[in-house]
C-alpha cells in the first residue's frame, strides 16, 4: 500500500474526523476532490451504514490505516519504523510521530512545496528535490537537522515550485523548518516534535497493534 492508487475520497469518508462543532475534518487525503466529498458525505461510504461500536481491535486498526494512507506507507515499512521507535528513548508512540514527520515527502509537503504528500513524493520520485546537493529519489529518507532540501535547477520546475510555494505558505508554517522563497530551499533547524503531527489519530491504539 506504499502508492495507493484508489478513490481517495472513500478513505476521506471512512475516517472522517468530527470536529467539536460536528463539522468533519480531514486528516488524510488532502485533494480537492477529497475534501469536497468529505463535505458533501461526512459518513463512511457503502450501502450500508456502520452499526454499534467498533471493538478495541477494530479501532486500533484503523488508526493504524490512517497512519498508513496519510503517509503512503506499507505495513512492513510502517512496522520498521515501530521497531526503530521502540528502541529509542522516551515515549514509543511519540517517537513513531517523529519518525513519520521526518519523511523527505513528508517534509517537502509541511515546507509548502507541494500540496500534498503523493505530490511531493513524485517530485521525489522524478529528482526535483536534492538533499545536501545530492539528488535523492527515496521519499521515504529521514531528514535531520542541518539537512538542506533544495529544487533542482530547472527554470520550469523553479517558477513550478514557486508558484506552489506562494499558494501554501501561508498554511504551512513550522518552526523546525525554515523555508528560503528566493532559492526554493528548506533547512531542517531541529528535529520535529510529537506535537508537529498533525494527523488526528489516538498513537497509543496504533503501538497496542503493532506490538501483538
Amino acid at each position: 500500500m506504499a502508492h495507493y492508487v484508489g478513490p481517495k475520497a472513500r478513505i476521506n469518508r471512512r475516517f472522517a474526523v468530527k470536529s467539536g462543532e460536528g463539522e468533519s475534518v480531514l486528516g488524510i487525503f488532502e485533494s480537492a476532490g477529497a475534501l469536497r466529498a468529505t463535505k458533501r458525505r461526512p459518513f463512511a461510504p457503502g450501502m450500508a451504514r456502520p452499526r454499534g461500536r467498533k471493538s478495541v481491535y477494530g479501532q486500533s486498526l484503523a488508526e493504524k490505516q490512517k497512519i498508513k494512507y496519510a503517509y503512503g506507507i506499507s505495513e512492513r515499512q510502517l512496522r520498521k519504523l515501530y521497531a526503530i521507535a521502540k528502541r529509542q528513548q522516551g515515549n514509543t508512540g511519540e517517537n513513531l510521530k517523529v519518525l513519520c514527520e521526518r519523511r523527505l515527502d513528508n517534509v517537502i509537503r509541511r515546507a509548502g512545496l507541494a500540496k500534498t504528500r503523493p505530490q511531493a513524493r513524485q517530485g521525489v520520485a522524478h529528482r526535483h528535490f536534492l538533499v545536501n546537493g545530492v539528488p535523492t529519489t527515496s521519499s521515504s529518507f529521514a531528514v535531520r537537522p542541518g539537512d538542506v532540501i533544495s529544487v533542482k535547477k530547472n527554470e520550469k520546475l523553479q517558477e513550478m515550485y514557486k508558484a506552489i510555494f506562494a499558494e501554501m505558505a501561508s498554511v504551512s508554517a513550522n518552526a523546525w523548518l525554515v523555508v528560503d522563497e528566493e532559492s526554493l530551499s528548506i533547512t531542517v533547524t531541529s528535529m520535529p516534535m510529537a506535537v508537529d503531527f498533525s494527523l488526528p489519530i489516538e498513537i497509543d491504539l496504533v503501538v497496542e497493534f503493532l506490538a501483538r
